[in-house]
């Protein structure tokens, strides 16, 4: 038999403690290390976030926010008897009769007058010449006398005035003339041009021209698809999420129904643009470029995502409350609608909005069903043509002229203030219907 070890002393028992005590500082300081580079990491994360966010918006609303205010112009003109013929007043050519009477106001009358007067009707809008016209015909007794137009400015000279044209460019790389700037700072130093907001931006629709084009219709059209896709994909999607939460049975046939469901959250939106010009437009003959057409298309994109949403906030309630409730005598219908779904209200509305939010910006379906073409009035119905926000951003984006580049990065903003309104809306409502237990 071997002698068994002596136990250790007093002292040999300190050194112990001291040695297990110090490598139990020393992982308490690691620990401590380890948790403030995780908040190190934090905070460097959401700086850089809020950093990107701001350069974006700071880039955005640099280059959109000139498209809030304009220029207009303001010239007397002349209606001539011998240029405007009372019995067919649309025969004149207006916009060159009032080029070349604010030449002949600055003395220029030369050889070159017909050439310069059509430089000169590139500095307002042709919108001028056809308001002449409408108040002529309305009042022919305006002929020979001398009345004041106002228009905007052409797009080019909008530009110059607002500094993003300059003189110091070559002449062969920017768009206006050396004389036709002489002529927009003689016109600005006698007051007959002034700059104020460009209500106009509000108040019309799409055009060819930049400084008559305007977020209008398009506004307009993109109320009208989101309220179709309401209608549609909030109701159908709660009672859908409501259904396979509370009632469907649990086999396998729900199980496959659910994979799809969680599958149809992550399809491109592309494939539903094909879907709707198949369905919708091919087989079913509904009007193309519609917010009827483009309201179904992200009805179905926004469906998974609301079910799934509301499936999450139906799980967020107490099962106490299900099972207080069937206590009570309740049925489980009476249950679940009286009970369970008011309490998961908020979660509800949270998903249906962000489902709201993320069709309002979609448009690669929206292209597909027709929405990119050419719409210059304001749609009165769901089944007329219409744009929608984003395809005007992606047109005007496109555009070759230089003064619609502004005008995308302020329909950017119209955009961006229309998905705030929305949040805003989400959060009241959510205030409305939000219970505690």
């Amino acid at each position: 038999m071997t002698d068994a070890a002596p136990a250790p002393g007093p002292a040999e028992h300190a050194l112990t403690q001291q040695g297990a005590d110090a490598r139990a500082q020393k992982r308490l300081r690691r620990r401590y290390r380890a948790e403030k580079r995780f908040r190190l990491y934090g905070l460097l994360a959401i700086t850089v976030a809020v950093a990107f966010l701001a350069l974006l918006l700071g880039r955005i609303i640099e280059q959109g926010h000139t498209a809030f205010y304009t220029h207009s112009i303001s010239l007397p003109v002349y209606v001539d008897p011998e240029r405007v013929d009372a019995a067919n007043p649309a025969l004149a050519n207006y916009d060159l009769m009032i080029a070349e009477q604010a030449l002949a106001r600055a003395g220029i009358v030369d050889d070159e007058y017909r050439s310069r007067a059509s430089a000169y009707r590139a500095l307002f809008s042709t919108s001028m010449g056809f308001e002449l016209l409408d108040r002529v015909r309305a009042d022919p007794s305006l002929i020979g006398q001398t009345i004041t137009m106002t228009a905007p400015v052409g797009a080019n000279a909008d530009l110059y005035l607002k500094g993003k044209i300059s003189r110091d460019t070559p002449p062969e790389e920017r768009s206006l003339t050396d004389q036709q700037i002489d002529w927009v700072e003689a016109a600005r130093q006698e007051g007959a041009i002034r700059g104020h907001f460009n209500s106009a931006f509000f108040t019309r629709s799409d055009s060819t021209q930049p400084e008559l084009a305007g977020v209008l219709g398009a506004v307009v059209g993109s109320a009208l698809m989101l309220l179709v896709t309401a209608c549609l994909a909030i109701p159908m999607g709660v009672f859908a999420a409501v259904y396979l939460e509370e009632f469907a049975p649990r086999n396998r046939i729900t199980d496959l129904i659910e994979v799809n469901i969680n599958n149809l959250a992550a399809v491109p939106s592309i494939v539903y643009g094909l879907l709707g010009v198949a369905v919708f437009i091919n087989w079913m003959a509904l009007p193309r470029s519609s917010p009827l057409v483009g309201g179904l298309v992200l009805a179905l994109m926004a469906l998974p995502t609301v079910i799934i949403a509301t499936r999450s906030a139906l799980k967020a309630v107490p099962p106490s409350i299900r099972e207080a409730a069937l206590a009570m005598g309740a049925s489980r219908t009476q249950a679940v609608f009286h009970h369970v779904l008011p309490l998961a209200m908020p979660g509800v509305m949270t998903g249906a909005i962000i489902a709201m939010a993320h069709a309002l910006g979609e448009t690669a379906p929206l292209l597909l069903i027709g929405m990119v073409s050419f719409v210059p009035g304001i749609p009165e119905a769901v089944t007329a043509p219409s744009s929608a926000l984003p395809v005007l951003v992606f047109i005007w984006e496109n555009a070759s002229e230089r003064a619609f580049h502004e005008r995308t990065a302020a329909a950017i903003l119209v955009l961006l203030g229309f998905m705030i309104v929305m949040n805003a809306a989400a959060i009241v409502l959510r205030r409305h219907f939000e219970r505690r237990w």
